[in-house]
């Protein structure tokens, strides 16, 4: 087993006189696991009980329910805004179908929307490889850009909000790329973490991570490119979530062109999975490690989002999550691993 990494699993039984059985006792099991790098907990219960609710995408295209869409190629240039010169020249940035603006409801200084195609409605098959690279390729420019600026602040990433379970405001497919000096509370204590176990033991966690996974195979997924997914052992999503790590990639300025390549690759794969699990939304992010410090790879994570139903549109987030900060998920990490790894193989072969 890897130094330092801990894998810590408390299983709970609720006994009751379940009505669905003539009010036999029936047993339940709930499980509470530990996140192995920050230690904050996580309750996996009801297995099984939440299944991912198709959505009427093509509904979402028809004019009485579109509206008006700043990023349709018929209004963007005039509806968005532009950077001003002194932080980006051309005031916008552009690659294929992809077009950078500044957020006109900006969430920090340096706040940047890239609108990432030209459809309104795109289904998971409609991401080709082209217009992701764009995507990736544009709002990193951005994030470069920003960086070398006089003062910027440390902490670059990008997050993506995709369809209405997701809490995304547009349909029109976007992504936001931020400069921030406060990167959000996961991820800042995933830092401190990281910073911690390498002065604990002399390595890279996310490294020695990947090891321990790769050698115990439960919910280690495939190594695309140089770069590595896997399911969470403690999950964020209600549906579980994936992550993709670039071990010995660490701050903005060492994540390059084959970086993007390897993701877009993997991203493809694991699209496919969703298309056929009947999941449409997720939300994703991808961050970086500062730079000059070697504590923390690059990582993009992903976790499908889903309402509960379609009826009431209720969420997937509920007390749990949006007062306890506590995570549920109703998904084991290794059934997802095992679900997903035979996509990764077939569309690494082109099959």
């Amino acid at each position: 087993m890897s130094e330092g990494i801990h894998f810590e699993t408390t299983e709970f039984a609720s006994t009751f006189l379940d009505p669905r059985r003539e009010f036999e006792p029936t047993v339940e099991r709930i499980q509470v696991r530990l996140d192995p790098l920050t230690g904050r907990s996580v309750h996996l219960a009801h297995f099984g009980a939440i299944q991912p609710q198709r959505l009427d995408l093509e509904s979402y295209g028809r004019a009485e329910v579109k509206g008006f869409c700043p990023f349709c190629p018929e209004h963007r240039h005039r509806a968005t805004p532009r950077f001003p010169a002194d932080v980006l020249p051309e005031g916008r940035l552009v690659a294929g179908e992809t077009l950078l603006v500044p957020n006109l409801f900006p969430y920090d200084a340096f706040s940047a929307v890239a609108i990432m195609t030209h459809e309104h409605v795109v289904p998971l098959e409609g991401f080709t490889g082209g217009i992701l690279e764009d995507a990736f390729s544009t709002g990193l420019k951005f994030l470069r850009v920003v960086r070398s600026l006089p003062g910027a602040p440390a902490h670059a990433l990008m997050a993506w909000n995709y369809m209405p379970p997701s809490g995304g405001g547009l349909i029109h497919p976007h992504q936001q790329y931020f400069v921030t000096g406060h990167p959000g509370n996961r991820y800042t204590e995933e830092l401190r973490a990281c910073l911690m176990f390498d002065q604990r033991h002399g390595k890279d966690y996310w490294s020695e991570l990947l090891r321990e996974e790769a050698r115990r195979g439960e919910r280690y997924v495939a190594e695309v490119g140089g770069s590595h997914w896997l399911a969470s052992f403690a999950p964020i999503g209600v549906l579980g979530d994936l992550v993709c790590v670039f071990p010995g990639v660490f701050g903005l300025g060492d994540f390059t062109g084959k970086h993007v390549a390897s993701l877009v690759e993997g991203l493809n794969c694991l699209f496919r999975y969703f298309s056929d699990a009947g999941i449409h939304s997720f939300n994703a992010s991808l961050f970086f490690g500062q730079e000059g410090r070697k504590t923390f790879s690059a990582q993009f994570r992903i976790a499908p989002r889903t309402f509960l139903n379609t009826r009431d549109y209720a969420s997937d987030l509920n007390f749990f999550q949006a007062v306890l900060h506590q995570p549920v998920s109703v998904v084991r990490p290794e059934d997802l691993a095992r679900e997903v790894r035979p996509y990764f193989d077939v569309g690494r072969r082109g099959e």
